[in-house]
């Protein structure tokens, strides 16, 4: 019976590299701006910093699980899939493959012993923790479901629609400053 015990990885042994690398992974995520806004704007609802940590537990479950080594095409589909899915996010920036390298690196730099990574990574983390992110929104580029197919034949007027006419400035008379720039105060009048 103690033999099988000495045949079987402890979990003490294979812990601080699983520790290790949760920590590095929490930080790359923590610093991708994608995923910042969609947390911070709680595009996931109120739970969206508890998704994230979900997202990086996945991503570390992945790789402790694994049959083969991951590659980044793996890394950046699971992550593309988990943003699609719990924050509604479609990525069309490029930043998801920087984020998957990142993390196969982290792995292989983990799975030496080394440190380093990790440690740089936090430091970013901490250094932009509770600063805002700066969002650059892109209006419609013709690609939306929601367009009409049909809108080249539009007058070029993109304003909204008039529904209530106008208020025109008669229904409010001007006040009157006399010489001394005294205001004179006006009655209402009977209508």
């Amino acid at each position: 019976m103690s033999s099988s015990i000495a045949e079987s990885p402890t979990p003490s042994a294979v812990a601080p590299k699983l520790v290790l690398f949760a920590r590095g992974v929490i930080a790359i995520l923590s610093v991708w701006p994608v995923l910042r806004l969609a947390v911070d704007q709680n595009w996931g609802g109120p739970e969206s910093a508890a998704k994230r940590t979900y997202l990086a537990s996945e991503i570390v479950d992945a790789f402790e699980s694994a049959s083969r080594q991951l590659n980044q095409d793996d890394v950046e589909d699971l992550v593309l899939q988990a943003l699609a899915e719990e924050f509604e996010v479609v990525v069309e920036d490029g930043s998801s493959e920087k984020v998957a390298r990142d993390v196969v690196r982290l792995w292989a730099e983990v799975s030496e012993g080394k440190t380093d990574m990790v440690i740089s990574l936090e430091a970013i983390a901490d250094k932009i923790r509770g600063k805002k992110v700066v969002a650059e929104v892109e209006e419609g580029n013709g690609d939306s479901d929601w367009e009409d197919d049909e809108s080249g034949e539009e007058d070029g007027d993109d304003d909204a629609p008039q529904l209530i006419a106008p208020q025109t400035q008669s229904s409010r008379p001007e006040p009157v400053v006399d010489e001394d720039g005294f205001t004179l105060v006006q009655g209402k009048g009977k209508k």
